[in-house]
């Protein structure tokens, strides 16, 4: 279950234990020391989870999770909250802002690593290798196999990476710019109509089996994947 992981913490051992040991576990992983300097990577990069320290200098962990719910950028990403702060209070203001979970320091490495692959399972499932099943297609991300009302599809590896990401986020609405982020990733420079490209090839390989208006343009907003 590998995730590109962003780790905000100003204390240079705990900031270097997290890193260590999400890289053992497959994660790629960046660091920052403020959340103001975490701000810049997340304009050329969007993590797939964010791992927050509370007390950073200048602006808070708690701000800095308040700002990124606000922005329809940023606001879907998964943040686990770190605190020296026990109080029930702390956590439930921490919680309240927008973070997904929250845990107290100190903690050790495996309980990290479970509230980690926990978060990634349930927001983001198309992370996980679990097979998907929903509405006659069957996905397997491990074997990169799709199955299509009992008929196999050949899709290239791009198609595949969209289609897995449309199955796993079903009936909601992604404009080009977020499927540009999620899909392609920061490496990925060009035009936002390339998504209309392979949305196009997809829907192909869908049309024999019946299921290519699965996919649903949503005028002015982007694309979906209806469930039913």
């Amino acid at each position: 279950m590998a995730a590109q992981i962003l780790v905000v913490e100003d204390e240079p051992h705990i900031q270097e234990l997290i890193s260590l040991n999400l890289t053992r576990a497959g994660h790629d992983v960046r660091c920052a020391s403020a959340a103001e300097e975490a701000r810049d990577m997340m304009q050329q990069a969007l993590p797939d989870l964010l791992l927050l320290d509370w007390m950073l200098p200048g602006i808070s962990g708690v701000e800095f999770t308040r700002q990124l719910r606000s922005q329809a950028r940023t606001r879907d990403i998964p943040i686990i909250m770190l605190s020296a702060r026990v109080e029930e209070r702390d956590k439930i203001s921490g919680l309240e802002v927008g973070a997904d979970d929250y845990i107290t320091k100190p903690f050790s490495p495996r309980e990290l690593m479970a509230r980690i692959a926990v978060i990634l399972r349930r927001r983001l499932p198309q992370v996980t290798a679990e097979v998907v099943r929903v509405g006659g297609i069957v996905l397997d991300p491990a074997a990169k196999t799709v199955i299509a009302k009992g008929e196999p599809l050949s899709l290239g590896s791009t198609e595949f990476r969209l289609l897995h990401f449309l199955v796993t986020h079903t009936d909601r609405v992604y404009s080009r710019s977020q499927l540009l982020d999620h899909v392609w990733g920061p490496e990925f420079v060009g035009d936002d109509r390339t998504v209309d490209v392979h949305i196009s090839r997809l829907r192909s390989a869908l049309l024999p089996c019946g299921l290519s208006q699965v996919i649903r343009t949503v005028r002015g907003s982007g694309y979906s994947l209806c469930a039913d």
